[in-house]
């Protein structure tokens, strides 16, 4: 599963993507201002340059152009500008390298007379490209101090939530009187999330008393008159005198108290922390139970044509409540016997806790294990006797086993029950 970020990251990479825009936009606008500017200013003062020089030739003819080391001016008709920028129209013309040199050049006609104004502007542009670079620089370098700064910030606001959080991750679902503390500078929201979480725990604690007492009666009055009827029934069976058709249905007044009795338990196991479960559980050695599992259901095989095979008994044990591994493994048994007619249900057991029933039923198609599994799924109607496939499937998912099912129309079925993690 792919970490989580946290608040603080999915913040500050938005901050910082905010800063890069807002930084790329900032830095753009200038340049586009700049540019706009700088253009503004040169054809200004070339121009400005270029007015001049004529109107002093006006006033004296003999007046006579002298260039610079930067800046020259030709004229048509005169003297003739060079080759490169002689078909340059009219205009002012920026950054255009002429003899290695970046030069602004200014076309204008006055009087008559064509002239070409060319002004070196190269150590103004590396002053310019200079400037640019340091005003880049120091933007970077604010960028990333005001990073750091609001990392920071976000730090200490955040620390709380942090804080709160840990606390809440710490919370022990067996613990009572657990409440959750925040500091006396503490946000408004802190206090209103922490208030309604220790509202919340008061009123789970008062829920999971009233379940635990529930639990605890409802054990006692149910477990109680099922002992006695248990009871009641074997005494029942040990009377010698007592006619066949009576010991029948006292017999079956037997076994169903001792389903009721392992039904009970199994629901009051999933009432339980499985964590608390595992601790306090026996070890169950299972390759020594199953056979004792067996010879509980041969009653059941009674005018059938079937018996029961063990392959493999690999020697095996689960931590688990008895009642509750009797319940389970029993429960695939009888559905493999109550589906056959005649033949032979094969049982093995591995080394991984893994119990294995192939019986010779009628078997079942792929809907049909859909259908079942879908039961299971959403906790249906179970059929037949003992505790039911559905209720099979929550302790399966409660004590984190797992159960398989595999069957074909005629070849009968094999259910897998692995009774570990």
């Amino acid at each position: 599963m792919t970490p989580r970020r946290s608040l603080r990251s999915h913040i500050l990479m938005w901050l910082a993507g905010y800063a890069l825009l807002l930084t790329v936009v900032v830095v753009v606008h200038g340049y586009i201002l700049n540019e706009a500017a700088e253009r503004l200013v040169w054809d200004s003062l070339m121009r400005t340059e270029l007015v001049h020089h004529v109107e002093r030739l006006n006033e004296d003819p003999r007046y006579t152009w002298r260039d610079t080391d930067d800046l020259q001016l030709y004229s048509v008709p005169g003297r003739a500008p060079p080759a490169a920028i002689a078909d340059l129209q009219d205009g002012i013309h920026d950054e255009l390298v002429l003899d290695d040199r970046e030069v602004l050049v200014l076309v204008q006609a006055q009087q008559g007379v064509r002239y070409t104004l060319v002004l070196d502007i190269t150590e103004l542009e590396s002053q310019e490209d200079s400037l640019t670079l340091t005003v880049l620089g120091l933007a970077a370098a604010l960028v990333v101090s005001m990073g750091s700064l609001v990392a920071w910030g976000l730090r200490r606001t955040l620390r709380p939530l942090q804080e709160l959080a840990g606390d809440i991750g710490a919370l022990a679902p067996d613990r009572m009187g657990q409440r959750i503390a925040v500091g006396e500078k503490a946000s408004a929201e802190l206090v209103v999330i922490a208030s309604a979480l220790n509202d919340y725990l008061g009123r789970n604690e008062a829920f999971v008393e009233r379940e635990r007492v529930f639990i605890d009666t409802s054990s006692h009055e149910l477990r109680t008159p099922i002992a006695v009827i248990a009871g009641a029934s074997e005494l029942a069976l040990e009377q010698p005198g007592l006619p066949a058709p009576a010991r029948q249905q006292v017999q079956r007044i037997h076994r169903t108290a001792r389903d009721v009795e392992r039904l009970i338990a199994l629901l009051l196991t999933l009432a339980k922390d499985p964590a608390r479960l595992s601790r306090s559980n026996e070890v169950v050695v299972l390759h020594e139970l199953l056979p004792e599992i067996i010879d509980d259901h041969r009653h059941m095989m009674v005018g059938k044509d079937l018996s029961v095979v063990i392959d493999e008994l690999q020697p095996s044990s689960v931590s688990a409540p008895l009642h509750i591994v009797q319940a389970a493994i029993g429960n695939l048994l009888r559905n493999a016997i109550e589906n056959s007619d005649r033949g032979e249900i094969h049982v093995r057991l591995k080394a991984n806790a893994t119990v294995t029933l192939e019986d010779p039923g009628h078997g079942m198609t792929p809907e049909d294990i859909s259908r079942i599994y879908a039961q299971m799924a959403r906790g249906g109607s179970r059929d037949g006797g003992g505790i039911g496939l559905d209720l099979l499937a929550r302790l399966c998912e409660h004590l984190g086993w797992t159960l398989s099912i595999q069957s074909a129309p005629g070849r009968g079925t094999i259910s897998r029950l692995r009774l570990s993690r």
